[in-house]
């Protein structure tokens, strides 16, 4: 096996990632193989190749350059290389960095937002638990307590939905002292996340992702 250059390692991740910007899966699957042929250590491949390019997806739909269908395809190229990195990854324990709950309160059927932090997450190598949408309050505790989930995340893009966070996150708290929640979705804000009591905000899939992992791994 030829040495894998500085060089060619950035160029190579540089490649993952416009595969991804670009929707092309054709282009990431023919990386993916170079990495491979070539030695380049799964993890890195995923954190600062695949992962960097759905980041960028993810700023290019805030700001509404791109859309759902663009939005679509760029996650179908996002795990072409997922479905063949993660099998390698998953060989060591510490390859999973932590646990997710994650789902949209009772009510409200808007679940683009929570789909496009499911991917991120996932990419980001968190276990992620969906519920869905219009999911009551009380399968919250309960998946949390079947699950043992880390971190509880939850989306609500309406004000009169949004206003069930607070006695959801209240009544995580008391069944599950440990758990960490974050919230997110578009009548949300940092300060009603802290008068909710949540212990983070995610303003959108990129800060979720800073997120979670601050709470995890902080």
């Amino acid at each position: 096996m030829i040495k894998l250059t500085p060089e060619r390692e950035k160029e190579l991740l540089h490649l993952l990632a416009q595969g991804v910007v670009n929707f092309d899966d054709d282009a990431v699957k023919e990386t993916v193989e170079a990495c491979l042929a070539e030695g380049l250590e799964p993890h890195k491949a995923v954190f600062e190749g695949l992962i960097v390019g759905m980041q960028e997806v993810g700023r290019l739909y805030e700001q509404q350059e791109y859309f759902v269908p663009e939005l679509l395809m760029c996650s179908d190229a996002l795990y072409a290389g997922l479905d063949v990195f993660n099998p390698l990854m998953s060989s060591g324990k510490s390859s999973v960095r932590g646990k997710v709950l994650l789902g949209v309160v009772q009510g409200d059927v808007h679940d683009i937002g929570k789909n496009i932090v499911k991917i991120m997450l996932e990419a980001g190598g968190f276990q992620v638990y969906d519920l869905g949408r219009d999911v009551p309050s009380e399968k919250f505790v309960e998946e949390l307590i079947r699950t043992d989930a880390d971190v509880v995340a939850i989306s609500a893009m309406m004000t009169t939905t949004m206003l069930q966070m607070k006695n959801i996150i209240r009544e995580i708290k008391e069944k599950s002292p440990k758990a960490r929640v974050i919230i997110g979705g578009a009548p949300v804000s940092e300060d009603i996340a802290a008068l909710f009591g949540a212990d983070g905000y995610g303003k959108d899939a990129n800060n979720a992702l800073k997120e979670v992992i601050r709470l995890v791994e902080g």
